[in-house]
């Protein structure tokens, strides 16, 4: 029981740990679009939720997807993850990043859930997502386990 409290506190700090970095917006490059990638790119899917913080009441997270999963090339596949610290005593900025996403099938306990993998340009840590249903994302670890405490860890598609 202590090893997987300590396993999910561990990731959850990895976790912070990588939202504490510059902050720097990053763009990505679209060049060379056709119109299929152009209509796929348009087609965006907003989660939010707050995750826990040791040093704050949360981390409010809102993560926009852009593109389909099933586009053959990740390219077509982009993202921005916005996350802001509430009520942290050092009121750090909101921090941004983006870069492209990719599907992985399959987990440690269920090889037919779909994974989201949420890949930055430049500095920032990969972020892995199940897909729980079309409305809700949940924060995985790198080896793609839940965490004990995923319910807290739950992104909600917004309308």
């Amino acid at each position: 029981m202590q090893m997987k409290t300590l396993l999910a506190g561990s990731a959850l700090m990895a976790l912070l740990a990588g939202c504490a970095g510059t902050g720097g917006e990053q763009g990505t490059d679209n060049t060379g679009a056709t119109a299929a990638s152009s209509q796929a790119q348009s087609e965006t899917r907003t989660y939010t939720g707050t995750l826990p913080c040791r040093n704050c009441s949360g981390i409010a997270l809102t993560v926009n997807l852009k593109g389909d999963e099933k586009a053959t090339d990740p390219q077509q596949r982009t993202f921005e993850l916005d996350a802001q610290y509430q009520n942290h005593p050092q009121n750090p900025p909101t921090e941004t990043y983006t870069g492209n996403w990719d599907v992985i099938s399959g987990m440690q306990d269920d090889p037919s859930a779909t994974v989201y993998e949420l890949t930055p340009s430049g500095e920032g840590q990969v972020y892995y997502f199940e897909r729980v249903n079309d409305a809700t994302l949940e924060l995985v670890d790198p080896q793609l386990r839940r965490f004990e405490n995923g319910e807290t860890l739950r992104l909600t598609r917004q309308q």
